[in-house]
């Protein structure tokens, strides 16, 4: 069975909810990347979503958008992400190649690279599935198939503005869980979450089995416990590359410590929520 359901059964029969951090692959460097990774399994994050750097982000706002634009800037290629992958999956812990790992990638990377070759590295450098948002659910087929062949996961995304008919659609070609995205717009960090957001959310969830996962704008502990109660999973990125982008200067163990820190946090902050 792949990692992600794994997971996902064993929070429902537990009445848990799993925290999912992003990591920008190779910002500041490919060896923070690995020791965050590292740090974030350790302080209880249950998924990592590793944001594969493209020159022309789909629905980043500035902060994740800068972070691909340096790493692209110190010429990280999708070769030495996987590699760095790969070499975690080898020496990781039971705990930590217990714990799944996706990309968030453009379809333009995956057609560039050819979606065999990607997929296949994608497979062997220990990845449990894609998000590729900027890939229509009408010609996503094809990848689906192919990844299911590599026990990968394809993850796709409903928002505030898809139709119910197409959020449905996207629902019935999604595997692994979907990805909710909490508000119109890009990533970034916001203070308040739409009212609206849980009833959405709650009508999603009449009509998939599939987990539901919700990102964009969750940035602390009042987002986890307001959507806690909806969702089977709460996606932290903006929050975290920000942070790591305001410590350049400082050492990398100081820094990827009190990410850690703040993601057992909110780790803790999640496990208490109730439901």
């Amino acid at each position: 069975m792949n990692r992600i359901d794994n997971l996902f059964s064993r929070l429902r029969s537990e009445k848990r909810r799993a925290l999912m951090p992003f990591v920008t692959a190779g910002d500041p460097e490919l060896s923070t990347t690995a020791m965050l990774i590292n740090e974030l399994v350790h302080r209880g994050a249950h998924l990592i979503e590793v944001g594969i750097p493209y020159s022309d982000p789909i629905a980043d706002g500035p902060v994740i958008a800068a972070s691909y634009h340096r790493a692209l800037e110190r010429g990280v290629k999708v070769a030495h992400i996987f590699q760095t992958l790969r070499t975690l999956r080898a020496e990781g812990t039971e705990r930590f190649n217990d714990t799944p790992m996706v990309s968030m990638v453009s379809y333009a990377i995956i057609h560039r690279l050819g979606p065999e070759r990607y997929l296949n590295d994608a497979a062997t450098a220990g990845l449990d599935g894609l998000i590729v948002p900027d890939l229509p659910v009408e010609e996503s087929h094809a990848l689906m198939e192919k990844a299911t062949r590599r026990n990968l996961k394809l993850i796709q995304l409903i928002t505030p503005t898809t139709p119910r008919e197409r959020a449905l659609q996207i629902a019935q070609s999604t595997t692994g869980f979907v990805y909710y995205v909490s508000v119109a717009g890009i990533t970034g960090e916001r203070k308040s979450l739409p009212s609206e957001l849980t009833e959405a959310v709650g009508w999603l969830r009449t009509q998939t089995d599939l987990p539901i996962c919700i990102g964009f704008g969750i940035s602390g502990p009042d987002q986890v416990r307001q959507l806690a109660p909806v969702a089977d999973g709460l996606i932290i990125g903006s929050a975290i590359v920000r942070r790591l982008a305001e410590a350049i200067n400082r050492p990398r163990s100081e820094v990827v410590r009190e990410i850690g820190q703040f993601i057992g946090e909110l780790v803790k902050v999640l496990e208490n929520a109730g439901t």
